[in-house]
């Protein structure tokens, strides 16, 4: 006979499905307002359907995507103090799983909180970086820049701790312990974070450690190739953004395009030492979202012509900093199959093994529900913020001092024009810091 279930299962159930409906509605409505550039109108659409879109628990993912729609929107303010919210709940739930993960791998990632990915936490600090620039606090933007570089000397050494605890408690429990992948990451500095420091230093009047800066961004892209597979920007190779010639006034220009990995499952299927059986395991993996931008050329009126070279490929930096995490989840999802696999496999047994036939059919049924559920249980956990760009492009020219109009043009791979913006009256000041930042997200 069918299993019935009840009133409340159903109405259970179709809440659940009406969540992640809505939510997926308008994540698509945000994702669109984005697209074309109403960045505004973007982060007011999140923050009025907050409680439709996440969850309590993804408390960091509603921090993360408010706080960058707000950055490129120019409300710095609320985009400061979103950001800081979610790097503070990031910093808590990183405590919090030292001291309560040590059980937890027989939990599914997706029932816990979502502890933000390390390059979401280290990007924070760029973005706030950029909102104090934009309200004419350097120092504090620099307060900003060397939180990055702590973290990323942190990020070799940060999952060593859960991963032993994880192994010695899973020996504990007679569960199998799976070796732990070598995920060492490269990127453990950043050219992003070098290059806003040189020029926040250049900006106070600090000369020498605007050199050190210049000096370790380039030791960032020789130490990372795998990361960093492309060319120094031209403007960085030698000297020129440390020696501006007297008289003249440097303008800077950074400009973002693009949209950060999303997550897609990989589902991996492992032989059962004790059996014939074998378990599932379900992975997050990163994916690349297409961009059209190939190209992004500035024009000062009255003046040259640049484009914008890539310095950080934020997608590649994205990738390489998961492998880590990404290590620790396969384990934790190796050993908590394992278990539940095993379950099902002894339960198997006891009913093949039985003399009477209504308890062998009884085990069998047992060990048949607790493989199918085993099955469907394993989900990868694929919650990551939305709105950190994909890739961030600089460069840089000399001018006479003066104010000028820009226009920003985007280009495709073939050349053809996807969208072009004026900044009118920029003004460009000798021995002053002059940034200008530009963004496309298509």
């Amino acid at each position: 006979m069918p299993h019935k279930i009840n009133k409340t299962g159903w109405l259970l159930l179709c809440a659940g499905l009406l969540f992640f409906s809505c939510a997926s509605n308008q994540y698509q409505r945000a994702d669109e307002l984005v697209e074309s550039g109403d960045y505004a109108s973007s982060a007011a659409l999140v923050e009025k359907n907050q409680s439709s879109i996440y969850r309590d628990k993804d408390a960091i993912l509603y921090y993360l995507d408010r706080g960058m729609l707000t950055h490129y929107a120019t409300d710095y303010d609320t985009s400061i103090s979103l950001l800081q919210d979610g790097e503070r709940a990031i910093e808590a739930a990183y405590t919090k799983s030292i001291t309560q993960a040590i059980g937890s791998y027989i939990l599914n990632d997706t029932t816990i909180e979502y502890g933000g990915e390390d390059y979401e936490d280290i990007y924070i600090n760029v973005f706030n970086a950029l909102n104090y620039y934009h309200q004419n606090k350097l120092e504090d933007a620099l307060v900003e820049i060397r939180q990055m570089n702590n973290k990323l000397s942190f990020l070799s050494t940060k999952y060593g701790e859960l991963t032993t605890s994880l192994q010695q408690q899973a020996l504990a429990d007679g569960a199998q312990v799976p070796p732990n992948p070598d995920a060492v990451t490269e990127f453990s500095d950043s050219a992003l974070a070098r290059y806003l420091g040189l020029l926040f230093y250049r900006g106070i009047g600090e000369a020498d450690d605007a050199r050190i800066d210049s000096e370790m961004l380039q030791v960032a892209f020789a130490n990372a190739p795998h990361v960093y597979s492309y060319p120094l920007p031209s403007s960085l190779a030698g000297d020129e953004e440390l020696a501006i010639p007297q008289g003249k006034a440097r303008l800077n220009v950074i400009g973002f395009s693009g949209l950060s990995p999303i997550k897609q499952e990989q589902t991996l299927r492992i032989p059962l030492l004790i059996s014939y059986n074998y378990i599932k395991i379900a992975l997050p993996e990163m994916l690349s979202r297409r961009s059209l931008v190939s190209r992004i050329q500035i024009e000062v009126k009255g003046g040259p012509r640049f484009d914008l070279e890539l310095l950080e490929d934020i997608d590649a930096v994205a990738k390489e900093t998961f492998k880590q995490k990404q290590g620790l989840i396969y384990m934790k999802s190796v050993i908590r199959a394992t278990v539940k696999g095993a379950g099902a496999a002894t339960l198997d047994a006891i009913g093949r093994e039985s003399n009477d036939a209504s308890t062998g059919l009884l085990f069998g049924i047992l060990g048949l529900g607790t493989q199918i559920f085993a099955e469907a249980s394993e989900q990868a956990d694929l919650r990551i913020s939305r709105y950190f760009p994909a890739k961030a492009l600089v460069g840089g020219v000399n001018l006479e001092p003066g104010v000028y109009d820009l226009k920003i043009n985007y280009y495709t791979a073939n050349g053809g024009l996807i969208a072009s913006f004026n900044k009118e009256q920029v003004p460009v000041l000798e021995n002053k810091l002059n940034l200008v930042e530009v963004v496309c997200l298509k």
